[in-house]
């Protein structure tokens, strides 16, 4: 795979190394033997490393399976495309006669046989296309095994179509697969006819929204690289590459997105402490403003220190300071970097490091605190509360924030695997669960939308919105916090030998309820 990296010599001449960073370091580091191969150079000294790097790493012998593509059985949803963490999974629609010249490029015939198999008929790209009297499209849709970690949830969410399963790998299939990518990024773009402004996880054919290629050290389908991906996805189709800067407070984040020589971003970044990562933005906001640069989008990542805890202060100043910064918050409800401690976005009963389950305390034993709830409360500020698993939602979230002017903040649940209990292939599944059980509910808090809480207040994308509880569609239980409790491993020490909840738990199902209550209240609904 190849990858469009700035030459560190354009971007820091006098502390560029004396030998090209792709071909030297990033091979020295790729084979292993970088410790011993290369000299220490000014560039690693001052933290430098170029765009996209990541795009070189090989994760390919990680997993013993990946995912397979049946072209009969898929739709074109782009599910899997939006939830992939790690930029494994690529789309492609072309029309076939642009996709056959293309193909006739190809030297190797076999190469261009696979290539083509691999496009199908969809009524989304075909035949609704079709109908508009426009020429239809054939969908295609490439598994990088380069990138791939085989998490799984890329089939986990494309659910009852089946168009993708895990099977195990062998040298030929991951070589063939290998190649069958270089050719797509080969391929002709996808034309903006096919990318449909309704769908917005269309967004992600287009080349430009591809801002994170992958290469991360992230665990197998962590939820925080997913809202990465698509938060970077939403602002560069609109803004493009060379408008869109990152200030990443310490954090997961911070060591998957930049272990040295390795950077999966295609824009502009920095790292900063977790305490004062906003800080740092309005610092940078005001002098790209100086420098005219008012177009520019700049978001600030950050976790639960970062701005629930010990970086609250500085989060607070920026939202009163009315400067056009966004916010991303990788909500987690633990320190996942440091070891899986408990923070004030913990949920109540949560079995976590420093609230460890044992015979005094049953857990964490202090109410979560609600940041975006805090963040509306602040003068003039666009809030978010959302998930990736619901790709419109997010995205309208992503998009309003960026055209808000002014400060703007989205918080996303991103589940994580070691930490919540779950499987690797459950990230969006557990965050729709979150959703509906009113874990964590969505909404939108636009200031533009009138002059009263009601009307800035939106709780549409939750299910059954005037009730306490959304109830299961075919069994008729009802989904609260004690069922979505019953599916993680945070909460398993909560239920005795017949599976009946301790007070703990009921406690924290009393303060998700009354959470969702007052959401209701706020909301004009109750």
């Amino acid at each position: 795979m190849t990858t469009e990296t700035v030459p560190l010599s354009d971007l820091a001449p006098d502390v560029a190394p004396r030998c090209d960073f792709n071909e030297c370091i990033v091979r020295s580091y790729n084979a292993g033997t970088a410790d011993y191969e290369l000299p220490a150079d000014e560039a690693i000294a001052t933290s430098l490393v170029p765009p996209g790097t990541g795009a070189l790493r090989d994760f390919s012998y990680l997993s013993p399976t990946m995912p397979a593509f049946d072209p009969d059985r898929c739709v074109g949803c782009m599910e899997c495309v939006a939830a992939c963490p790690d930029t494994a999974i690529l789309a492609r629609v072309l029309d076939p006669g642009t996709l056959d010249r293309a193909l006739e490029a190809e030297p190797d015939a076999g190469e261009r046989d696979r290539v083509r198999r691999r496009f199908t008929r969809t009524t989304k790209y075909w035949d609704a296309v079709a109908k508009r009297g426009q020429e239809p499209g054939l969908f295609g849709l490439f598994i990088d095994p380069t990138k791939c970690k085989g998490c799984g949830e890329c089939v986990e969410v494309c659910g009852v179509h089946e168009a993708l399963s895990m099977r195990p790998k062998d040298e030929r299939w991951v070589e063939e697969t290998r190649r069958e990518v270089e050719v797509f990024h080969r391929l002709p773009e996808t034309p903006d006819r096919y990318i449909n402004e309704r769908s917005l996880v269309d967004m992600m054919l287009a080349s430009r929204s591809l801002l994170y290629v992958g290469g991360a050290g992230s665990c197998m389908g962590c939820g925080e690289a997913t809202a990465i991906r698509m938060m970077l996805a939403a602002t560069g189709f609109v803004y493009g590459r060379e408008s869109v800067g990152i200030v990443a407070a310490t954090g997961c984040n911070t060591v998957y997105g930049s272990t040295y020589p390795y950077n999966p971003f295609l824009v502009t970044w920095t790292n900063s402490l977790f305490e004062n990562a906003p800080a740092v933005a309005m610092g940078v906001r005001l002098r790209w403003n100086q420098r005219g640069w008012h177009h520019k989008r700049l978001w600030v990542l950050g976790g639960d220190g970062a701005m629930y805890d010990i970086g609250f202060a500085s989060l607070s100043r920026l939202l009163t300071s009315g400067l056009d910064v966004k916010v991303l918050v990788l909500d987690t409800q633990v320190y996942s970097n440091t070891g899986g401690q408990a923070s004030t976005a913990s949920f109540l009963g949560q079995d976590s490091k420093m609230a460890s389950y044992g015979r005094a305390r049953h857990g964490k034993s202090e109410r979560r605190k609600e940041l975006a709830l805090l963040a509306l409360m602040h003068p003039d500020v666009f809030v978010a509360q959302t998930i990736t698993a619901d790709p419109n939602h997010f995205y309208r979230a992503v998009l309003a924030a960026n055209e808000y002017p002014g400060p703007a903040l989205v918080n996303v649940y991103t589940p994580c695997q070691p930490e919540h209990g779950i499987g690797d292939d459950m990230a969006a599944h557990q965050s729709k669960l979150a959703r509906d059980t009113r874990t964590f509910p969505v909404f939108i808090y636009d200031p533009r939308a009138g002059e009263t809480m009601r009307e800035r207040l939106s709780l549409r994308g939750n299910p059954a919105v005037s009730e306490d509880w959304y109830r299961h569609p075919k069994t008729g239980e009802p989904l609260d916090f004690i069922y979505f409790a019953r599916t993680e491993g945070r909460f398993a020490r909560h239920f005795g030998p017949d599976g009946a909840p301790d007070e703990a738990l009921l406690a924290g199902q009393a303060d998700r309820l009354a959470n969702w209550r007052l959401l209701q209240q706020l909301a004009g609904i109750r």
